[in-house]
């Protein structure tokens, strides 16, 4: 296999941080690009950075080139209370990053939504994450590989106490969770993180949804 090169968006994020470092220690991607509001402080031969956002992110086109865009962008309700603000950056910026490396060449792409995510729900959060789904499927790339994770464990470096709550939770509820219940399981930010890459590298089917138990399918079989 011919190395590839990888774009990834949301690299500074609990997931995007696990799955920059797999990228960088794969041998699969000879170059690894990034965008980013700031330097990361990050340094590897293989490391590409771009400081840009939503909206410098057209002027950037020519820098995005990728055979795999890898999208785990995202906020909370409580860093955006805003929902304009909100939908643009769990909406519009993935679609639209996603739309920029098809048209220079990219052929799949891997983005983290969230379990339950429909884009008829009343649910403005709901909604939005089946929205975001539905349009980077309707760019029909070669593969859209979609991520669903419920809970996602593991010790972020900013403090979110409530979260913390919900993480003991489900480290007591997950072995009861089973059949149809499987998808609500948590699952560690490095693991979904190492499904994306695994899944990355071995693409079959056209669009295709990652719950618990197909990300969980991955990482045992690998």
């Amino acid at each position: 296999m011919e190395p590839k090169n990888a774009i990834l968006f949301g690299a500074s994020g609990f997931i995007g941080s696990f799955l920059l470092e797999e990228l960088l220690n794969d041998p699969t991607y000879q170059q690894v690009t990034i965008v980013v509001r700031k330097d990361l402080g990050v340094t590897h031969t293989k490391l590409k950075t771009l400081i840009g956002d939503f909206n410098s992110l057209p002027a950037m086109r020519s820098d995005l080139i990728g055979d795999d865009v890898f999208i785990a962008l995202g906020t909370t309700r409580k860093n955006t209370p805003d929902e304009k603000i909100y939908y643009q950056v769990d909406h519009d910026y993935p679609v639209r990053a996603a739309k920029l490396a098809k048209q220079n060449g990219a052929k799949s792409v891997f983005v983290v939504t969230a379990i339950g995510a429909n884009a008829n729900s009343s649910v403005f959060y709901v909604r939005t994450k089946g929205e975001t789904e539905r349009d980077i499927i309707a760019l029909n790339m070669d593969h859209t590989y979609i991520f669903r994770p419920s809970m996602i464990m593991g010790n972020r470096k900013e403090s979110r106490p409530m979260e913390k709550t919900f993480m003991s939770i489900f480290s007591v509820i997950n072995p009861l969770l089973v059949g149809p219940m499987k998808k609500f399981k948590g699952i560690e930010g490095a693991d979904v993180a190492r499904a994306m890459l695994i899944a990355a590298k071995n693409p079959k089917e056209k669009v295709k949804i990652y719950e618990w138990q197909e990300m969980n399918s991955l990482l045992t079989s690998s």
